[in-house]
């Protein structure tokens, strides 16, 4: 798909009242359109008064509030105070809830990381974790991620206190606690770098398989859909990607969506191709059946996480710092109506 210049000048002048990506993502017959979103950011009534309007983002994900640095900095301490403000948040105003993360190679506390642990206690510190976290959000999460980023860049097992001392064993640990903790809730293991063809995607399908194998419930796969201007995926690899799951009878969602600049200002061309990148991605889920729906990891440059961790880099979301919208929004807006008025 390529835009004239003049479309690219009227992208500019859509108004973000008409943000309605979750009304047109339900009318072409997906779940759901959503955003990641943070404590911090709900401070900003610009922001949340776009943030809160189903008809724009029908789905919340909280971007760090529920991860175990943040849950159970003490051991066998638990505090919600921060981890509810989002989850509070999407309940007030009607949106489905996506709950991220249970087991992370990241932001989890120095107790857990430095403790000297056998099979037996890390398989308690696990399930206490999990039973305390998933317990407490019963009934509220879609889905939870339940594993986040397992697999390296490389497509090995990452080396983490988790694999270190139970081996793979932890995977299906996890699955397990969380269902019994809340059989109502999708789960899914979530990760980067997984949505087209290579080696960290195939040994995805074999992680799904593994705990398939082993009689775990698992019923999706998290596509994070980090991706680069200019670098971008062909619709028909991610489709190929996303089917390559979907074949293990599991759901698959975008579920941390952006598309960044590797190199800041942006020019008019740039953001064509952003555009671009962004509507391959909506598209190859359209045609994908058990694609569920999209989240973007955020949806405002104003709060991206890009430009913290890749200095000079960024412009990754449909609005930019401003709240106004950018080309790329205009063009998944079009894609998605298309594709409901087929529906």
């Amino acid at each position: 798909m390529r835009f004239s210049v003049a479309t690219l000048a009227a992208f500019a002048l859509v108004d973000h009242a008409t943000a309605d990506l979750h009304s047109l993502a339900v009318a072409a017959g997906k779940k759901y359109f959503g955003t990641a979103t943070d404590n911090n950011e709900l401070a900003d009534s610009s922001y949340t008064a776009i943030t809160k309007v189903v008809g724009n983002f029908g789905q919340i994900t909280p971007g760090n509030g529920q991860k175990w640095d943040s849950t159970e900095p003490t051991q066998g301490k638990f505090q919600y105070a921060y981890a509810d403000v989002v989850p509070n948040f999407a309940k007030a105003n009607g949106q489905i809830l996506r709950c991220h993360t249970l087991l992370y190679r990241s932001q989890i506390p120095s107790w857990l990381t430095g403790g000297s642990w056998t099979k037996d206690s890390l398989t308690a510190v696990i399930r206490t974790h999990i039973e305390n976290l998933v317990g407490h959000y019963k009934g509220q999460c879609y889905p939870w991620d339940v594993v986040n980023e397992a697999i390296d860049d490389s497509g090995n097992y990452r080396d983490t206190v988790f694999n270190t001392v139970l081996g793979l064993d932890y995977l299906t640990l996890a699955f397990n606690t969380a269902h019994a903790s809340d059989p109502a809730a999708k789960l899914y293991y979530n990760d980067y770098n997984i949505e087209n063809p290579n080696a960290k995607q195939k040994k995805t399908i074999e992680l799904v398989k593994f705990i398939q194998d082993a009689g775990a419930p698992i019923h999706g796969v998290g596509l994070q859909g980090h991706f680069l201007v200019g670098s971008m995926p062909s619709q028909e690899d991610l489709e190929s990607a996303a089917n390559s799951f979907t074949a293990l009878g599991v759901d698959v969602a975008y579920t941390e969506l952006d598309v960044k600049f590797t190199s800041l200002p942006y020019t008019g061309a740039g953001l064509q191709s952003q555009a671009e990148a962004y509507v391959s991605v909506i598209n190859a889920c359209l045609n994908v059946e058990r694609c569920v729906g999209w989240t973007v990891w955020d949806w405002t440059d104003k709060y991206s996480w890009v430009p913290g961790t890749f200095p000079g880099q960024g412009g990754a979301c449909l609005f930019d710092n401003n709240l106004k919208p950018k080309p790329a929004y205009t063009a998944v807006r079009s894609a998605l109506a298309a594709a409901a008025k087929k529906a």
